[in-house]
């Protein structure tokens, strides 16, 4: 039997129910830097500064070299269509104790708010727990960032404790709040909730 994939169709081996997680390349690099640039989209993140074509392809230089060492990085499509909205992966990551931080980043505003984030993470929960065995995933977000919140919540974090005053954003200090998911709990999610298709083999 001939395989139906394409040679441009990337290859879905992570992926949830509505989205996929496929490697970086290269013609990524402007779709990064438009998204880096969206106010609405940065200020969840600990960008401050405007971020140009130069520094972007100095940053993917040095994240290619660490991938799959101490950090992963993925670009989130949508299965429907396969087109790229956003980015996520580990870093930190800390494999004598079984650890490792996430970040997570749905570029357009218009894609926001509407479950994809949320996909996109169980996906990378399994990679993470599933394929490098780790035990625990852990991120940080926003005293503002209440839909953030309700997101990962939705994907089994638990609000493990907060840093007070923290950073600096809109002209005000604001509060760190970590979140946590340990591989007992991922595990028992995915029995009660296991992506359909095979997804999740």
């Amino acid at each position: 039997m001939t395989d139906p994939q394409t040679p441009n169709e990337p290859i879905k081996v992570l992926r949830g129910r509505e989205t996929f997680l496929r490697a970086p390349e290269r013609d990524d690099i402007p779709r990064f830097v438009r998204w880096m640039n969206d106010e609405r989209t940065v200020r969840f993140l600990a960008a401050r500064s405007p971020l140009g074509q130069a520094l972007e392809e100095q940053w993917f230089e040095r994240m290619i070299e660490r991938q799959g060492r101490d950090s992963w990085f993925f670009v989130i499509c949508t299965l429907a269509d396969e087109r790229p909205i956003g980015t996520t992966g580990l870093f930190e990551i800390d494999l004598t104790n079984g650890s490792a931080a996430i970040g997570i980043l749905i570029g357009d505003p218009a894609d926001q708010g509407r479950g994809l984030g949320t996909d996109a993470m169980e996906a990378l929960l399994d990679f993470g727990f599933g394929e490098l065995r780790l035990e625990r995933m852990w991120l940080d977000t926003y005293d503002f960032n209440p839909r953030g919140v309700r997101s990962y919540e939705k994907a089994g974090f638990v609000h493990e404790g907060t840093l007070r005053h923290a950073i600096y954003r809109r002209r005000r200090h604001v509060d760190v709040l970590r979140m946590a998911i340990l591989r007992s709990e991922w595990a028992g999610r995915r029995a009660a909730n296991p992506f359909p298709d095979g997804a999740d083999a």
